[in-house]
């Protein structure tokens, strides 16, 4: 599972086998060209869109909780890949059930 790792400079992509406690961010998505996605991340782009705001504030926010990880499906899935996004599709539910 991929997750966004809370840092002082904002937040970075992680990936884990033994996944830590994390929050999860249930939003509505705006417009496919302003949400941020994986490619986006993984360039240092999209920092200019909307959906970026969701996102540092689902950082603030897991950061209040106390917790130091978050998912955000809009970029910690690869959508160009299809075999991880068949897996992502199908591991939804528990993602959101095992939530802190």
């Amino acid at each position: 599972m991929r997750l966004l790792e809370c840092s002082e400079s904002g937040f970075k992509l992680t990936t884990f086998r033994d996944i830590p406690q994390y929050a999860i961010l249930s939003h509505t998505w705006g417009q496919d060209n302003e949400e941020i996605t994986f490619r986006d991340l993984v360039d240092g782009t999209g920092k200019d869109k909307t959906g970026y705001e969701k996102i540092r504030f689902c950082a603030a926010q897991a950061r209040r909780d106390g917790l130091q990880y978050f998912w955000v499906d809009t970029c910690c899935i690869d959508k160009s890949n299809n075999s991880e996004l068949s897996t992502a599709i199908n591991s939804m539910f528990r993602w959101y059930k095992n939530a802190a």
